[in-house]
């Protein structure tokens, strides 16, 4: 299998290891809840990625997060994709004046103000409660933006994200995300998502 897709590789990644053990804790749940709770979220998150950047200046705004926030892969000395480092960092409490590791800072930049909506919008793919959800896409929020990071950050070609982002979204479905888009991405009002949108979520982030 030589296309295998972005959230299959980082959801085998988050299945090996340690990795999985260490979320499951934190949420207070068992691996196999853990496991199915990640495959829900992960297309969620990768779906308001992808609708950030469909248009090229949200694609560049993101490109740009990516290479000046995410490329030290939480904090890794190779620069690579260092999931435990990363996973240490976002769960260790301190990453919250880092921006490689404030989950809910991400995750404002991905779904604006509606970050509650997409929390119960994984609740109820999930069954879990408003609070564990919301925690899990803080979670992974930081370790989704640094695994994209090392794909397409280094080449610095925004239009390969947008691309590969909006692939990716028409194969995983957005995880539900089209049903949340209508309000979480329209960012000014307008009824349609476009690049003033783009600009409202992603324009602020420094």
């Amino acid at each position: 299998m030589n296309t295998q897709s972005l959230t299959a590789s980082l959801f085998s990644q988050l299945q090996n290891g340690p990795a999985l053990q260490q979320v499951s804790q934190q949420l207070g749940m068992d691996s196999s809840q853990a496991s199915q709770a990640i495959g829900a979220a992960l297309p969620l998150l990768m779906g308001g990625l992808a609708n950030n950047a469909s248009q090229p200046q949200g694609a560049q705004s993101l490109l740009n997060a990516l290479q000046r926030d995410h490329l030290g892969g939480g904090g890794a000395d190779t620069g690579g994709f260092d999931l435990g480092g990363l996973i240490g960092a976002v769960l260790g409490g301190g990453g919250a004046s880092s921006p490689a590791t404030n989950g809910l800072g991400i995750l404002g930049h991905v779904f604006g103000g509606q970050t509650p909506q997409a929390a119960s919008l994984l609740g109820q793919k999930t069954g879990l409660d408003s609070g564990r959800s919301g925690q899990l896409l803080a979670i992974l929020a930081p370790i989704v933006m640094s695994f994209l990071a090392q794909r397409f950050a280094q080449q610095g070609n925004a239009g390969q994200l947008s691309q590969a982002l909006g692939e990716e979204n028409r194969q995983t479905g957005g995880g539900g995300i089209g049903d949340l888009l209508g309000g979480v991405l329209d960012q000014d009002g307008d009824g349609k998502f476009g690049v003033s949108d783009v600009l409202g979520l992603l324009g602020g982030k420094r």
